[in-house]
């Protein structure tokens, strides 16, 4: 005959193992159900892309000084003051690459672009407000002929992107600032034209032996 205390701890072994068997499939049960929960939470939406379009970059080349528009597909929003902005960051993106022909460092360019009634004369047409940052204006390279450059390469894209806008004006980091790079002034407006220039044709003196 098995002794009572054998009986008890055979028992008390059985409850032990039954107990612990229950917290085992509890928590299986619990990790399954974050498991589910993760799988079927609806995800955040992607925003949506923009539809590309084609639109006109006026590219400055250092080699014969000119700027030259170029047709670009290019993916910009439909709000105007985004659209714009959008576009500039594309643009001096475009100087950025290995083949530019007015080399400038890569980085984010435009901090805004705010468009405005003329206080003038609401009839006049819209005032851009570009806001660049800091860090393009201080990576600029200095001298008359690459900051004028890049400044018209701004002007012909805006002009022919925002035909609503007539006059341009530019911040650094929301303050005025003189110049881009030491040279051409910032703190003055720019009315907004086709900036295109192409290379002089030489003269027919120089032409000659």
């Amino acid at each position: 005959m098995i002794p009572r205390y054998q009986r008890i701890l055979f028992w008390s072994l059985i409850g032990s193992i039954l107990l612990m068997g229950a917290f085992l499939l509890r928590g299986c049960r619990q990790a399954h159900q974050r498991l589910t929960a993760l799988n079927d939470a609806t995800p955040i939406a992607a925003p949506t892309t923009s539809a590309t379009e084609e639109v006109t970059l006026y590219l400055a080349s250092d080699a014969d000084a000119t700027i030259t528009p170029t047709r670009s597909e290019v993916a910009l929003p439909q709000e105007p003051s985004l659209r714009a902005r959008a576009l500039l960051e594309h643009l001096l993106a475009q100087y950025a690459l290995p083949a530019s022909g007015h080399p400038l460092k890569s980085g984010p360019t435009v901090y805004d672009v705010f468009l405005l009634a003329n206080p003038a004369d609401a009839k006049a047409g819209q005032i851009a407000v570009v806001n660049l940052r800091g860090s393009f204006v201080d990576n600029h390279p200095s001298g008359v002929e690459a900051e004028q450059l890049t400044l018209n390469s701004i002007i012909g894209t805006l002009h022919a992107a925002l035909p609503e806008v007539t006059e341009v004006r530019f911040l650094v980091d929301g303050q005025p600032h003189d110049t881009l790079a030491g040279h051409v002034a910032l703190n003055r407006s720019y009315s907004l034209s086709d900036t295109t220039t192409r290379p002089t044709a030489p003269s027919e003196a120089a032409t000659q032996p």
